[in-house]
């Protein structure tokens, strides 16, 4: 099992708490795990994004160059990243930005309205885990329990009133997938 898993975005849409998610679900599970974050030193509003690889074997090294799954947050992430996926991957895609729609055959695209259902919801900034689980329910590859509880192990104090919206919201993405 190997799963190398890219996530991007604007800086402040959570692209690297996503991949946290990942990478400590990942350790809860077993599995060996690298998380690699990668952002511009603009910080909120430049680009930023990590690989997660999860494997069931030693890792050799925490690069990819053609991901077997990605979850691109806005146009520039999907510029860059849609036509590296490997053939049989999954690209899932924020469709409440990004209005372009991929040519690719060889994958399974996922358009996710993630900013409008974290809206419904009540929180915006929860896009990233609506995205999250639906990458999560295309690829199987972690439990979203498992996510239930890094949740309720990894969201700060300040965060805690949110917890119960973060485990909804990556109910509702996984529920896209389906």
């Amino acid at each position: 099992m190997l799963h190398e898993i890219v996530i991007s975005g604007f800086g402040g849409q959570g692209a690297l708490f996503a991949g946290q998610l990942l990478a400590y679900g990942a350790l809860e599970e077993g599995w060996h795990v690298t998380w690699i974050p990668s952002y511009g030193p603009e910080m909120r509003g430049g680009t930023a994004n990590c690989t997660v690889i999860i494997s069931d074997e030693e890792i050799g090294s925490p690069l990819t160059r053609h991901p077997t799954a990605a979850i691109v947050m806005n146009l520039p992430s999907y510029e860059r990243f849609e036509p590296l996926i490997a053939p049989g991957g999954v690209l899932v895609v924020n469709a409440s930005l990004i209005a372009q729609k991929s040519q690719r055959a060889d994958i399974r695209i996922i358009y996710a309205p993630a900013n409008d259902i974290a809206a419904e919801l009540g929180a915006a900034q929860m896009a990233n885990v609506v995205l999250v689980g639906a990458m999560l329910a295309a690829t199987g590859a972690l439990q979203f329990e498992t996510l239930d509880q890094v949740l309720d192990k990894h969201i700060s104090a300040r965060h805690r009133d949110k917890l119960e919206l973060n485990k909804r919201a990556l109910r509702r993405g996984g529920a896209l997938a389906v």
